[in-house]
């Protein structure tokens, strides 16, 4: 089991609207105030999603991909990250498969 960031590294870095310092990037890769922050996965699974984003990912458990995009919404909207295009469509066309998921977040300090 490997403990990854929901939002990979590679993405934040990516999606910042403003450069980062050094305290908050380093705040958002030891984030425990949230459960969308990090998560378990396998070695494998963590390997071939790398720094992917949901336009180019998703978990292989098609039951779990409702989840999945609520926790990236929700990751992406506690420490205002932007969104691509793609990625963008990507999280809508989950949503409309996704009816009953409410993505709930606080924003980080």
């Amino acid at each position: 089991m490997d403990v990854d960031h929901f939002v990979p590294l590679a993405e934040l870095y990516d999606s910042e609207r403003t450069p980062w310092s050094a305290a908050r990037r380093e705040a958002y890769a030891n984030e425990q105030g949230s459960p969308d922050t990090l998560i378990a996965v396998s070695a494998a699974s963590n390997r071939s999603r790398a720094d992917k984003d949901p336009a180019e990912w998703l978990p292989s458990e098609g039951s779990y991909h409702c989840t999945y995009a609520a926790h990236w919404s929700a990751t992406k909207l506690r420490w205002d990250l932007a969104v691509d295009e793609a990625e963008r469509q990507a999280l809508l066309g989950l949503a409309e498969d996704c009816p009953t998921i409410t993505v709930v977040h606080e924003p980080a300090l």
